[in-house]
């Protein structure tokens, strides 16, 4: 079996209709420039409220790809 390293950074997302699209955009975002990503693991949820309404779902990710040279 191979080793392998990996990088962890933090991601926010935010989606004005729920938490998992909000994730969904930031791994979405996070593939374009990232290659071999691995574990995307929910740190927080929060919302942003505007007028007394939820205007802004976020959701704080962690994520883990592989390390390459």
């Amino acid at each position: 079996m191979t080793e392998s390293v990996y990088k962890i950074i933090d991601l926010v997302g935010s989606s004005p209709t729920s938490w998992e699209d909000a994730a969904a955009k930031a791994i979405e975002k996070a593939s374009g420039s990232l290659r071999d990503l691995r574990i995307a693991e929910v740190q927080k949820l929060d919302i942003k409220i505007e007028g007394g309404k939820p205007a802004q779902f976020r959701t704080n990710l962690r994520l883990s790809f592989k390390y390459q040279d």
